[in-house]
């Protein structure tokens, strides 16, 4: 708990604490919550950067407004540090973004005062027309609705239906408060950082006809972002208007932090454990990333064909894309936070003779299913969804673990679907995944490290073969999809000292289903799939059933997530609790070997595990 270093931060129990202070102390608290932030952060990893930069906004928008009676919601919820700091959870963040600890992002478990919980950008402004529409009906117009985004959340489309909806209504009072700080992870893009910018140079007659004002919002701004005095000043002003309300705050992304202020990248937006005196990682040269690795692989297929073009939604860097844009910027396309349009406008490039690859972390694909389902596959176009960040993703939580997108998109027509077990393997499929040309494809990459190279005893139409026991029985086929490749090795290991004949087969193309996998399956006793994704819906659904058809009487067990909100933690915690740990495997193929499954004569009943 923050002691006598933070003698202010200490006192500070609750947004009532925060209002009773004297105006002159605010400046010396905005300080010690600054400090709080770079050490508890810098300790244990989290989003540094926004949260540095929203201090004084936060503190007076706790300090004008009643939380939770008046409604502050956070666009994205990667800016909410100093509100839990000022809603009494400073103690907590020693275990920030730990397992069972304090969530990175709004929480709803954690905190009355936090309303939704929301990481996926641009929807903010949704939730508050809706939450003013109730307040309006319960007649309770005495209860604030503030919604507060980034200007780089304001690029998404679905801000956009909403401000249509608010700056309709001048009876349902919504205060928008616009945080600019001309960048989401890199500088904002568009024609809209373009307006704000024009704004924020401060021509009053653009000023008082602007776009927010022609969509029938009063415009108050720009306002220095920290300043609390000028910041309350205004805020009070909207609250009293009683009618929608953009209040445009201009803040600096990092500010008081000398690494994040100069980092160029991305204003230290979110770090790992790093030295709080330089930002950087205090341990020696981490290996390279998967990420990492296929903006490599790209850029060399980028180099040999000029009608590879890439699309990224406002994340040139964290999807690997910043090589090829520093080398071919003339080929890569930033929409900024809008996937929906990122799918399209990759369909319409598609259309023009290129094959775009789209970068986009497995999380936010799913905020485009419509248009990879009609505006893609319809047409049967070569787009290549390349999703970064796919399965368990660790400590930012049940918003960004991408779990959804293997069962979302096995129903789509045509689509092609991979993942690489090894960062070798990716560069190959990356390849056969662009010279695809008669419909879309997706190439799964995990939030992890590369390690090392799995090699395959053979290729058998298509398939990798990676293990097949000595032994003469072929009990298990086990069937791992991607990087989980590993724990159905060291799996097979282990069931070897009980005498369980296994087979290790990485089907590298896992949807559609290889028509060779069902009578590889029909060798067996057991075919245990292994995915990174829903238990039910993905590649061990589509195997079952594809099973089903050929007639194949072997019994089938998909390993997977399961169809849960699943909390943040350490990605091998997470996936050990899903059943995908090398223990969990064996222990689920003994299990059902053991309980009578139908055997031929050759096979012998499962013996005890041999002692070494």
């Amino acid at each position: 708990m923050p002691g006598e270093r933070f003698p202010l931060l200490a006192g500070l129990t609750g947004p009532e604490a925060l209002r009773a202070l004297p105006e002159d102390a605010l400046a010396d608290l905005a300080g010690q919550i600054r400090t709080f932030l770079i050490e508890t952060v810098c300790a244990r990893g989290g989003h540094l950067g926004p949260n540095l930069g929203v201090v004084e906004l936060t503190l007076a928008l706790h300090r004008v407004f009643d939380s939770p009676r008046d409604t502050i919601v956070f666009d994205t919820g990667h800016q909410s540090y100093v509100h839990k700091v000022i809603t009494g959870r400073a103690a907590a963040f020693a275990r920030l973004r730990q397992d069972g600890g304090l969530s990175g992002y709004p929480c709803r478990a954690e905190s009355a005062h936090d309303h939704i919980e929301n990481s996926h950008a641009s929807t903010a402004l949704s939730y508050a027309d809706g939450l003013a529409r109730a307040r309006q009906l319960a007649s309770e117009r005495d209860r604030a609705v503030v919604a507060v985004i980034g200007d780089g959340a304001l690029t998404g489309g679905m801000v956009w239906e909403a401000l249509n909806n608010l700056g309709a209504a001048p009876d349902r009072p919504v205060i928008v408060v616009l945080n600019d700080n001309g960048r989401s992870y890199a500088p904002t893009t568009g024609a809209l950082a373009t307006h704000l910018n024009v704004l924020k140079a401060g021509d009053g007659a653009k000023v008082d006809q602007n776009l927010f004002t022609g969509l029938g919002f009063t415009y108050l701004g720009p306002v220095d972002g920290h300043s609390t005095a000028e910041l309350e000043t205004r805020l009070r002003q909207a609250r009293s208007l009683r009618r929608p309300v953009v209040v445009h705050t201009v803040t600096a992304k990092g500010r008081g932090y000398r690494p994040a202020e100069q980092d160029e990248a991305d204003c230290l937006h979110a770090v790992g454990v790093v030295d709080p005196d330089t930002g950087t990682a205090s341990t020696g040269a981490p290996k390279p990333s998967w990420t990492t690795i296929f903006g490599r692989e790209l850029c060399r297929l980028a180099a040999e064909r000029d009608d590879i073009v890439a699309i990224t939604a406002s994340m040139l860097r964290p999807t690997g894309l910043y090589p090829m844009a520093e080398r071919f910027p003339e080929r890569v396309f930033d929409v900024g936070i809008a996937e929906q349009h990122a799918v399209t406008c990759a369909a319409g490039l598609a259309m023009g003779g290129l094959h775009p690859v789209v970068a986009i972390y497995a999380t936010f694909l799913t905020r485009a299913i419509d248009q990879v389902l009609m505006d893609v596959a319809l047409h049967r176009l070569p787009v290549t969804f390349v999703l970064d960040r796919a399965g368990i993703t660790g400590p930012d939580g049940p918003s960004h673990h991408g779990m959804w997108d293997l069962a979302l998109l096995s129903s789509v027509p045509g689509l092609r679907i991979a993942g690489a077990r090894d960062t070798e393997r990716l560069g190959e499929l990356l390849r056969e995944a662009t010279e695809h040309d008669h419909g879309p494809t997706v190439l799964r990459l995990p939030k992890a490290s590369a390690g090392e190279a799995i090699p395959a005893l053979a290729r058998m139409d298509g398939i990798d073969i990676l293990h097949r026991s000595k032994a003469r029985a072929l009990d298990v086929l086990m069937l791992p999809l991607g990087p989980l490749a590993p724990v159905a090795l060291e799996a097979a290991g282990t069931l070897e000292e009980y005498g369980i004949g296994a087979t290790v087969a990485d089907p590298r193309w896992a949807l559609p289903i290889n028509p060779a996998l069902p009578p590889l399956g029909a060798r067996h006793r057991l075919v245990i799939t292994l995915e990174d994704g829903l238990r039910s819906g993905g590649f061990g659904t589509a195997l079952l059933q594809a099973c089903q058809e050929a007639a194949v009487p072997t019994r089938i067990i998909p390993l997977g997530l399961p169809t849960a909100f699943l909390p943040h933690g350490p990605r091998p915690l997470l996936l050990e609790r899903a059943g995908l740990s090398a223990e969990a495997v064996t222990h689920t193929v003994l299990t059902a070997l053991t309980r009578g499954l139908t055997t031929q004569a050759n096979h012998a009943p499962v013996p005890a595990r041999r002692t070494r």
